[in-house]
C-alpha cells in the first residue's frame, strides 16, 4: 500500500504538469474552454471490455479533458488497428508477437492492465449440483472426441448428477480473439492430442465438430444461455452476469478448482513469483501451485513507444497510471484479478518510457 501511495503522489504530480499549464506556458484551469476535450480512442479485446468501460467512466468524472472512447472488437481486430495507427491505443489477451511488433515503426509498450480468468459455462436445465470436468474430459469435449453429456467418463467424474443423454453443443468465438488464444494455448498445453493432432494454438482456429460460434465474449455467453446442451469458453465476468452454471475444472495439480478471486490470485501469484520477462509479455498457459484455477490470463493495453502528440502521450500516461494503482481496486468486484504489486511495479515503470 506505501508503494501505491507513491505512486498516487507522482501520478497526481504528472497530473497537474499536464492539465494545469497552458501551450503558452501561463497558468490554466485544464485545457482552453474554447477547446474540446482531447479525443483518445482505444480498441481491442471484448474479455477486458467492462473493465476498461467502468475505468473510463470513472476516470472522466476527474479528468473532463481527457474522452477516452473503446471499443470491444476482438484482440485479432484491436491489434490490426494499433498497427494500421487507427487508433491511440488497442487491448489484447494475446499481447503481440514478435512478428506483429516488428510492423509497428513507433514502437510498443505491453502494458498488463489487468486478468481474468477463462471459464466453461454451460446450459443443462434441471441438473442440480455442479458439474466438474477434468483435464482430459473437457479437452475431449473440445476436440469432438466425447459428444453426449451422459458419456461414462462425464458420468464417472460426477456420479451424483443426473446427465442427460443428450448431444453436446460447443459454443466457440467465431471472431479473432485472445480470449480464444487463451483458452487453446491451455488446451495445447494439457493435450497431445490438441497440440499435436487438433488445431493448436490460436486467436483464430479452425474448430472440430459442429460447434456454434459467436462473437466476442458476450455473443458466446448469450448463445449459451439461450441453447440448452451447449457449453462455451468466455471471461468468467460474462457468465457470472448472465448467471450461467460454471464447471469446475481440474488444475495442474490434480485439484478439481472453482473460478473465483482466490484461485485466480493464486494461479497469477505462481506465476508472477518465477519473474517477469522484459517485455511484460507473461503467458500462464497451465498455472501451477494448489488452488490455482487452470486458465488464467493477463490482458495488455497496446500503447506506442512514442507518440507525435505530447500532450496525448501525457494524458495516456497518466491515465494508465491512473488504471495501474486506483483502477484495480474495480477488478474483483467485476469478476477480474487486480493485478500483484510485482506485475503493476513493471507495468507502471513501462508507461513511464512512452516518449
Amino acid at each position: 500500500m506505501k508503494r501505491f501511495a507513491e505512486i498516487a503522489v507522482v501520478s497526481a504530480a504528472i497530473l497537474l504538469s499536464v492539465f494545469s499549464v497552458s501551450s503558452n506556458g501561463e497558468p490554466a484551469e485544464g485545457r482552453a474552454e474554447s477547446q474540446p476535450p482531447l479525443q483518445i480512442k482505444g480498441a481491442g479485446a471484448t474479455f477486458p471490455e467492462p473493465l476498461y468501460q467502468k475505468w473510463i467512466a470513472r476516470y472522466k468524472k476527474g479528468h473532463p479533458d481527457a474522452d477516452f472512447s473503446y471499443q470491444g472488437v476482438g484482440s485479432g481486430e484491436g491489434i490490426e488497428r494499433f498497427i494500421a495507427e487507427k487508433v491511440d491505443f488497442g487491448a489484447s489477451d494475446a499481447a503481440m508477437n514478435d512478428a506483429e511488433i516488428a510492423q509497428v515503426s513507433r514502437g510498443v509498450k505491453l502494458i498488463p492492465a489487468t486478468a481474468g480468468m477463462v471459464v466453461l459455462a454451460y446450459n443443462l436445465p434441471g441438473v442440480v449440483g455442479e458439474l466438474k470436468l477434468p483435464r482430459d474430459v473437457y479437452a475431449d469435449i473440445f476436440l469432438g472426441k466425447i459428444s453426449r453429456w451422459d458419456d461414462p467418463r462425464i458420468v464417472a467424474a460426477n456420479p451424483d448428477l443426473n446427465l442427460p443423454p443428450r448431444p453436446i453443443q460447443p459454443v466457440v468465438r467465431r471472431d479473432s480473439s485472445g480470449t480464444t488464444f487463451v483458452f487453446t494455448s491451455h488446451l495445447s498445453a494439457i493435450s497431445p492430442a490438441w497440440r499435436n493432432q487438433g488445431p493448436g494454438a490460436g486467436k483464430l482456429i479452425d474448430w472440430p465438430g459442429a460447434a456454434m460460434t459467436g462473437i466476442g465474449n458476450e455473443g458466446v455467453a448469450q448463445k449459451v444461455e439461450i441453447s440448452y446442451g451447449s457449453i462455451g469458453y468466455m471471461e468468467y465476468g460474462f457468465a457470472r452476469r448472465l448467471g450461467l452454471p460454471i464447471a469446475i475444472l481440474q488444475n495442474k495439480a490434480g485439484e478439481l478448482v472453482k473460478p473465483d478471486a482466490t484461485s485466480g490470485r493464486a494461479a497469477l501469484a505462481a506465476a508472477a513469483a518465477k519473474g517477469l520477462p522484459e517485455n511484460l509479455r507473461l503467458f500462464l498457459p497451465d498455472p501451477e501451485g494448489a488452488g490455482s484455477y487452470p486458465i488464467v490470463s493477463l490482458s495488455w493495453i497496446l500503447l506506442y513507444a512514442s507518440y507525435p502528440e505530447s500532450e496525448k502521450a501525457e494524458a495516456l500516461k497518466v491515465a494508465m497510471n491512473w488504471g495501474l494503482t486506483d483502477g484495480q481496486s474495480f477488478a474483483e468486484g467485476m469478476g477480474y484479478i487486480p493485478l500483484p504489486e510485482t506485475i503493476v511495479s513493471k507495468a507502471l515503470q513501462a508507461v513511464a518510457s512512452v516518449r
